[in-house]
This record gives C-alpha cells, structure tokens and sequence, in this order.
C-alpha cells in the first residue's frame, strides 16, 4: 500500500513539474509550432523531376545534380528537384515531349533534339561553324545566344543555361582520316538527324543512321566503319576498343540546354523563377568545368590505350569546310543572316 501511495506521489510531482515547465514557456514566448517540430524537417513545397538519358558520372548528370543542390539550397528546402540519369524517363526525344505537356519538370537536352521543334537551331549545329570552343561560348554566352533561348516561346519548354557536349569527331576502324579523300565510301553512324546524314554525305561518306546503343556491335562486325562523336562519349560506350582510329576535325559543336516545362515555371513565382534560372546559370558553370576536366583526362587515357589521333593540316579543314557547304543552304537558307553574325565575332 505504501509502495503505491510512493508511486502516485512521485507521477503527481512529476506531472506538476511538467506543467510548471509549459507555463514558463508559454510566458516566454518560446512555445509554439516550432517547439514541437523542432528536429523535424518540413515538407518541400515543390517536388519536381529532372531527367538526363547520360549515365551517372557523365558532367552533364553531375550538372544536374550541382542544379538541383543550388536549388534546394537557396530556396531553404522549398524546392527540391529529383534528377533520373541513365534514361529512367525515356529517349531525349521522349523527355522533351513530355517536358512540354508538363510530365516532366526540368531536363537536359541536345540542340539536335530542339531543331526538331524550332528549326532556326539547325544553325547552331552547323558544320564547321565555329572557328573553335571560345568563339562558341562567345556565341551562346552573348545576344545571339539569349535570341535562341526565346526562339523556345509558345513550345511549351522555358530555356534556363546552355551546357558543354565538346567537339563532335570521326573515329574509324580501318585508317587515319587525315584528307576527304578518306572519307570516301566509308560507311559512317551517325544519330536519326537529317542534318547529320546530309554532311556526313557531302564528305563523300555514307551515312548510316543508327542508335547508339548499337554502335558497338556495328563496328565489332563491320556493320559500319565508324562513326562520329565526342571524346567523352567515344570512350564511355567503348567505341575506341573497335575504332582505335580517331580524327580532330570538331565537324560540329552541337551545344545543349538546361530546360524547364512551361507548364512547371507558371506554377513558380516570380522570385522563384529568377533562383531557378540564377542556380541553371551557376550550374552551367559547374558543367563546363567538369567538361574540360573529364575531355582532357579521356584523351590522355585513350592514347595510352592505344587510340591513333590524327589532326587535320590547315589546308584540309579548309577543304572540310567548303565541302559541306550545301548542308547551310539545304537546311539553313532563311537564316544566313544569322550564320553571317556568329561568324563576326570574334
């Protein structure tokens, strides 16, 4: 009996002790919603996808991510952005589709894909068309650069940042590539892009359009000769152990874009926009670092492995240049006054 009365008395004086605790914080001011969840995170008022077909370590994923960290960060966890690599969501073609009926949020896509939807950005895809990478981002980073990013109005798709995706190159099986001449009858892959197909057939080649998760076993079997792509991607899907020969001739610097669903970015406030596109710009930043890092060390790695590098003389990337000459006028001919601007500047 004597136990229970103990008992009773010790809950009562801690009961009593628990409300003076209350008491005084309710005086204080210092009890409230956030005494209680204190320890707990709130919930993000946003929670949107970004999607990348490129696998996790490639510098355009890394540049999602650098994205969807800024972000987060800025908004104080308002805003979380959740990035899918590796194609979760689907090909490029079908991201961008789905960016423009709002399935999809934010995402990464080729300058190759958009000409699909706004033919004025063939002209950046152009062969030859920039004398080197600083001229390229003077270009994009400039008035023509902002001019395309609006060229996106009414598409559904918001233009954010401009990413790397480095010089495009032909690499082979059989010889070096060090005139036109040996491009004759080669039999080259090249990505479901008219525009490709049409240059790769003015170099005297022919082209074979095919996926690239086929490429490989193409150049394995002779199915082809070789294809065309850039440092990164020549390496990451193994091409150089089946096409060991590899010419710098930068045929094409085909630029992507960070992009956001017209559908997401009017749900977003003003004040979250201008932290969207701020974060898209320093991310793009990110990227293109990551980009010369990772080209550098790739071409480093894939001449010990045994890669043959051939650069083109001065006189034949003239000849290059004046033989894709019909590509400009077959797919850009109601923008060489754009083409005639990117070429004055320097």
């Amino acid at each position: 009996m004597d136990k229970r009365i103990a008992k009773w008395a010790a809950l009562i004086f801690f009961a009593m002790a628990a409300a003076c605790i209350f008491f005084i914080l309710l005086k204080s001011g210092n009890l409230g919603k956030g005494f209680f969840l204190r320890g707990r995170k709130e919930a993000p008022e946003y929670v949107f996808s970004y999607a990348d077909n490129q696998p996790e370590d490639y510098p355009t994923v890394q540049g999602a991510r650098k994205f969807a960290e800024l972000v987060q960060e800025k908004t104080s966890g308002r805003i979380k952005i959740n990035v899918f690599a590796g194609g979760e969501m689907g090909s490029e073609n079908e991201v961008v589709e789905q960016l423009q009926y709002g399935g999809i949020d934010f995402a990464r896509a080729s300058v190759m894909i958009l000409a699909e939807i706004k033919p004025k950005f063939n002209v950046l895809q152009l062969p030859y068309l920039y004398r080197d990478e600083k001229h390229m981002w003077k270009v994009l980073d400039g008035e023509i650069g902002e001019e395309f990013k609006d060229e996106l109005g009414e598409s559904g798709l918001v233009a954010l940042s401009w990413y790397d995706a480095g010089a495009r190159h032909f690499y082979n099986s059989s010889h070096p590539i060090k005139c036109v001449e040996d491009l004759k009858k080669m039999r080259i892959r090249v990505a479901n892009s008219d525009m490709m197909s049409a240059m790769v057939e003015a170099l005297g080649a022919r082209a074979v359009p095919m996926a690239y998760s086929e490429v490989y076993a193409a150049l394995e079997t002779s199915s082809i000769d070789g294809a065309e792509n850039n440092w990164p991607s020549y390496e990451s899907m193994g091409h150089y152990e089946v096409a060991k020969y590899i010419t710098l001739d930068a045929h094409t610097r085909i630029p992507e874009m960070q992009l956001a669903s017209q559908a997401t970015w009017e749900k977003l406030s003003d004040s979250d926009r201008e932290i969207i596109t701020a974060c898209a710009e320093e991310s793009a930043r990110y990227e293109r670092q990551l980009w010369e890092i990772r080209e550098q060390k790739v071409r480093e790695q894939l001449i010990k492995a045994g890669c043959i590098v051939t650069e083109l003389s001065p006189t034949e990337q003239v000849r290059f240049r004046a033989a894709v000459m019909t590509v400009y006028q077959m797919f850009c001919s109601k923008y060489i006054d754009v083409v005639n601007r990117i070429a004055q500047i320097r």
